[in-house]
């Protein structure tokens, strides 16, 4: 179970000193297994709450709960084995191989001075396989494509053997058939695997597509949260973003569908 509790945090000002909240008195429940999504607009905080929740950020109020314990007193290697981060984008700082990079999932689970073995290269292939890119292993990570990149991100978070998954923006700046080819992927982790999931998207209605159960933030406060069907509606889009939307089921996609329509202004 990964839980907060009247979580809130504030960055630091500029010029003037004056803190910018982030996220204010937010209180959630992540079930074993679930797939929670969190909405919101540009500056709302959800960039910022998935990295309270994976123990990046130190709350300035609250506290981050895993399992019971407060995620604070786990050791960083200890979180890594039970939390994985996937980033937007990751800029690596020397030319890896994909394989590399996968194996970097396998930093927790090697002691002090310990070098990967057949067995962390067997869990990364494994990994690679699951995330439909074994046959890149010996590509360099850095002349891969957009949605090749984000496949082995997710690989390397796969090799971690965390049993949560916390995503942030990961279709950003994909085309179609990459964003469909992730829903997929994500979907059967969390299906097959029993993967605990929360993503953070603009994607309303990849969101739609994968996620059981939503978190609508605005200005760093929950507005609304709750099981998808009943949270993604056109009133609460319209107070989320100030947007008119059109929310409905499509027979052919299974699932809810949203086409906005008007920008609302004051």
């Amino acid at each position: 179970m990964l839980s907060a509790r009247n979580l809130s945090f504030a960055y630091g000002g500029r010029a003037a000193g004056a803190p910018r909240r982030g996220v204010g008195d937010v209180s959630l429940e992540v079930v074993p297994g679930a797939f929670v999504g969190i909405l919101g607009p540009n500056g709302s905080g959800k960039t910022t709450l998935v990295k309270l929740l994976g123990g990046l950020l130190a709350p300035t109020a609250g506290e981050v709960l895993l399992d019971g314990q407060p995620v604070a007193r786990w050791s960083r290697r200890a979180l890594a084995q039970r939390i994985a981060m996937v980033p937007q984008e990751l800029h690596p700082t020397f030319d890896y191989s994909v394989l590399e990079m996968t194996l970097m999932g396998r930093f927790p689970h090697l002691g002090p001075f310990a070098v990967e073995g057949p067995a962390d290269i067997e869990i990364a292939r494994q990994a690679l396989e699951a995330t439909g890119a074994l046959a890149l292993e010996d590509r360099s990570f850095s002349t891969l494509s957009g949605g090749e990149k984000q496949r082995v991100i997710i690989a390397a978070a796969l090799s971690q053997q965390a049993d949560v998954m916390l995503l942030d923006e990961p279709t950003a700046s994909l085309d179609p058939g990459y964003q469909l080819d992730i829903a997929q992927l994500l979907t059967s982790l969390n299906r097959t695997r029993g993967l605990t999931m929360v993503l953070a998207t603009h994607d309303l209605n990849l969101a739609a597509s994968v996620c059981r159960d939503l978190v609508m933030l605005r200005a760093g406060t929950i507005i609304a949260s709750g099981p998808t069907e009943t949270v993604l509606t056109g009133l609460n889009l319209e107070r989320l973003y100030d947007v008119r939307a059109d929310v409905r089921f499509h027979d052919g996609a299974g699932h809810l569908t949203v086409v906005p329509l008007e920008r609302r202004r004051g």
